[in-house]
């Protein structure tokens, strides 16, 4: 029998996801404003369980309570002081964050002239990695300039990154065509670097440097320390495609998500849209009015571990310039607790996951409505945004979770007020390296705990029956 920890879990929503501050926090260099913190008490409840492992008692399964009757600064330093996080640590990743969002910001205009490239032609830049998952320009492109971006304006010594990519396809004799391709999109991109407020090269890049830079994402990740996860391109069958994917980074520190950014290019501003291909939206905004808005796609969503709030920023289009926040706005999960009124997302490809499994869990908690299928993770940003309420995966046997799929909607969701566990209902552990070693069966995303504890007593009465 799998440990459940369905009843932590249902304590677990998010850190001081009640509170609400006005601070504004200058942050960055230039004397960039960056606000956080602009939340009253909602709730009255800050759980132990959602607190760093170095700062609650696992053996104590209880929530702090706080005073909802007042929202003075009194009482919300009150909070903060019993959620177990100092101002200090809450501020302190500030400049992280707002860099973060910078080298997403640019990884995703990257990403878009590459897809349009793919889509218009056929060509070589697309290769299959040993498993026979495609790998794009895009992908070594991508980590090279967010390599190089954290690496410059943090320090290379105080950067370590575990990433997806590796260069050994690069430096075979008979890719130099396609090292060529790589190196010419990383100079491309960073050259506009200050367009997003960044520094850029005072030289163009070379080979041996944009591999360096590929190759310098090597860390192991673990338990202490502080790295960052990275996937250039969340959902490159997707993005092959011409479909939905993501630029994910997330900052994991002693093993806890502290920060996470998702870039999702084709997201579309209404949730309809999400179940139709992208290439359809191009047929169909052919026929609609230029100031139609139904689409008005791409968006970087990210949060900050103990802020209870998560934002959103439209992409920078053509040759516009950053202008932080860039318009941006918070998003909140759903608030439907129905499971017939519920949207549940799974993964597009059957050998990612178990759709006749899901389907199951979804007729036996009374999901109704038809599954929205997505790439990458896209998932969690429809649920942080209130477009989706519930995501399930249950990989097939011997398939293991990596961090970087996981970490940015990780964090996002749980600041944007939803609940991301296993299936046994216990928080996903990023302190173990590449994987999420312990994994108990799936991984289940929901808007509100009340859904949440359904599915996972589902899963629990289902589970020796299924075939995963």
């Amino acid at each position: 029998m799998p440990l459940n920890c369905s009843s932590l879990a249902s304590r677990v929503p998010l850190i001081l996801g009640g509170l609400k501050t006005t601070a504004t926090t200058r942050v960055g260099g230039g004397g960039v404003l960056f606000n956080f913190f602009n939340k009253t008490h909602q709730n009255n409840s800050l759980c132990i369980a959602s607190l760093p492992l170095n700062k609650r008692n696992d053996s104590k399964r209880f929530c702090l309570s706080s005073s909802s009757s007042s929202s003075s600064s009194s009482s919300v330093m009150e909070g903060i002081k019993d959620s177990g996080f100092s101002t200090r640590e809450i501020e302190k990743y500030s400049k992280e964050l707002d860099i973060a969002v910078r080298a997403v910001q640019m990884a995703c205009s990257l990403c878009q002239k590459v897809q349009e490239s793919l889509i218009s032609k056929t060509n070589s830049q697309v290769q299959a990695k040993d498993d026979n998952s495609p790998v794009t320009v895009a992908d070594w492109s991508v980590q090279a300039t967010v390599s190089w971006i954290l690496s410059e304006t943090l320090g290379s010594r105080n950067v370590a990154i575990v990433a997806e990519e590796d260069v050994q396809t690069l430096s075979k004799p008979d890719s130099a065509g396609l090292l060529e391709a790589v190196v010419q999109t990383v100079n491309d991109c960073l050259a506009e670097a200050p367009r997003f407020g960044l520094k850029a090269p005072g030289t163009v890049l070379g080979s041996s440097e944009v591999l360096e830079a590929i190759s310098r994402c090597n860390s192991a990740g673990g338990p202490s320390g502080r790295f960052w996860a990275l996937d250039p391109v969340d959902g490159t069958l997707g993005f092959v495609r011409g479909d939905q994917y993501a630029v994910a980074l997330a900052l994991i520190e002693d093993g806890e998500v502290v920060l996470g950014v998702l870039g999702c290019p084709n997201y579309p501003m209404r949730k309809e849209w999400l179940s139709y291909h992208h290439r359809y939206h191009r047929i169909i905004s052919k026929l609609t009015p230029p100031t139609s808005e139904s689409w008005d796609k791409g968006c970087v969503i990210y949060a900050r571990r103990g802020s209870g709030e998560a934002w959103m920023q439209p992409l920078i289009q053509g040759h516009k310039k950053l202008m932080w926040p860039n318009s941006a706005t918070p998003v909140r999960v759903s608030t439907i607790e129905n499971p017939a009124l519920a949207t549940f997302c799974e993964p597009v490809e059957k050998a990612n996951s178990s759709h006749s499994f899901t389907a199951g869990l979804a007729h036996s908690v009374g999901l109704r409505k038809q599954p929205l299928r997505v790439y990458s993770m896209v998932k969690y940003a429809a649920i942080a945004r209130g477009d989706a309420e519930v995501f399930m995966k249950f990989a097939r046997a011997g398939y293991k979770e990596k961090i970087w799929d996981h970490a940015a909607g990780f964090v996002i969701i749980q600041e944007a007020g939803g609940v991301v566990t296993d299936a046994g209902g216990c928080p996903l552990n990023f302190s173990k390296g590449m994987y999420l070693e312990g994994l108990d069966r799936g991984i289940i995303a929901c808007a509100g705990v009340k859904l949440h504890e359904k599915i996972i007593k589902a899963v629990d009465a289902s589970w020796n029956s299924s075939s995963l």
